[in-house]
């Protein structure tokens, strides 16, 4: 099953839902997450990125972690948001499936996250890095939205 087709089967599809994956390019995967504000579209883009990465449906929330990113601009904290999430899946060995943004403004986030180690029958798609191709984030009538490219 293709993420497009994994996407429209959770009902996740259009700018009422949480998230659309937009293209699915040989070495890159790329969506647009929604929120009615910063919280929310940081939150879907992280959901996002590990619908991806494992079966994020599968995964407990059996280890709880807290994460704080710091950056220039409301733009490079959504690249460095999940940026540290990949790093977290690298070094942690960790999959996850809940992110509870604490507080954030337009240059920090603080956050936890919960899931478990990672486990090959859980696994989907190795992802290496967000990249900036067609990277966007702006902010609409109806709240936020983020184009997300993932190399992978």
């Amino acid at each position: 099953m293709g993420k497009k087709d994994k996407q429209d089967d959770q009902g996740k599809e259009g700018k009422t839902g949480k998230y659309r994956f937009i293209d699915d390019l040989t070495s890159d995967v790329m969506f647009e997450a929604y929120g009615k504000d910063l919280k929310e579209v940081f939150e879907n883009a992280a959901e996002a990125l590990f619908t991806v990465i494992c079966q994020i449906e599968k995964v407990g929330h059996k280890i709880e972690k807290e994460i704080v990113v710091e950056a220039d601009d409301t733009k490079n904290l959504m690249i460095d948001w999940l940026q540290e999430l990949i790093a977290r899946v690298d070094v942690e060995e960790l999959f996850f499936s809940r992110f509870d943004i604490q507080k954030i403004t337009p240059t920090i986030l603080k956050a936890k996250v919960y899931g478990e180690e990672v486990k090959p029958e859980l696994g989907e798609t190795v992802v290496k890095a967000v990249t900036y191709y067609k990277f966007d984030f702006k902010k609409t009538p109806e709240g936020y939205v983020a184009t997300v490219s993932l190399d992978i």
